[in-house]
Parts: structure tokens; C-alpha cells; sequence
């Protein structure tokens, strides 16, 4: 079972990654408008990215209902119990 903590922990290394930013950190609130640069292309290299390093799919559904960051840590914390 994968806890926030560590999901978090794994997002962070994803998100400084995909937006070549270290000091970037992602709460549970974090949205695109917190993050520069974060258009529609970066959003899909970000999900596709996210999916890979936890190794699943997100639904579309899934993915248009994300508003946060924190939206996605319940999605991929409750797959990662499965």
C-alpha cells in the first residue's frame, strides 16, 4: 500500500522533471495556474509520465474531473492499494 507521503514524494521528482524546475514543490491544492508553463501539451506528458513511473492508466474521466495535485495523490494512492 503507498501512502500520501510517498506518492507525494514520487510526484515532486515528476513534476521538477517534466517542468525542469528543483524547486518546485506540489501540495494537494497545486493546480496549472500554479505552475508556469503548465499548458494542455505539458499536461499530457505529465500524465503520461505519472502513469508510467505507477505503472496504470487513468481513466478520461478521471483525468477531466482532476481540478489538484491532490485530486491525483487519491487517484493514484487508491490504485496503489488494489
Amino acid at each position: 500500500m503507498m501512502d500520501r507521503t510517498e506518492v507525494f514524494k514520487r510526484l515532486n521528482e515528476i513534476f521538477q522533471d517534466i517542468f525542469d524546475d528543483e524547486e518546485l514543490v506540489v501540495t494537494d491544492e497545486t493546480c496549472a495556474d500554479d505552475v508556469e508553463d503548465w499548458d494542455s501539451l505539458r499536461h499530457i506528458t505529465l500524465i503520461s509520465a505519472v502513469e508510467r513511473a505507477f505503472g496504470f492508466k487513468f481513466a478520461m474521466k478521471e483525468v477531466l474531473e482532476m481540478e489538484n495535485v491532490g485530486a491525483m495523490v487519491d487517484i493514484i494512492a487508491e490504485r496503489a492499494t488494489k
